[in-house]
């Protein structure tokens, strides 16, 4: 439950950051918390607790959020980088 609703606080978080390094800062933890939440659903599936369909509905989800979250710490890292 934890890491499945971690990344919705980090969000919510980034779109109050102090800078736009904060901000991707934010969105990584998000990703992060993402990508342990994959690791539970694997295991729940491992041991029985998820059969096939639900895991790979729910993982598909996970993998559709991950993609979200990429795009907005890209287009953010270009605007601070150095040109």
């Amino acid at each position: 439950m934890r890491s499945g609703t971690s990344p919705g606080a980090m969000v919510r978080e980034a779109t109050n950051a102090e800078s736009g390094w904060d901000f991707i800062h934010k969105l990584g933890i998000a990703q992060k918390e993402i990508g342990e939440t994959q690791y539970w659903l694997e295991l729940l599936c491992a041991t029985g607790y998820l059969n096939e369909s639900e895991f790979q509905s729910i993982y598909k989800d996970t993998v559709a959020v991950m993609k979200l979250l990429r795009s907005p710490i890209l287009t953010k890292k270009k605007k601070l980088s150095p040109k």
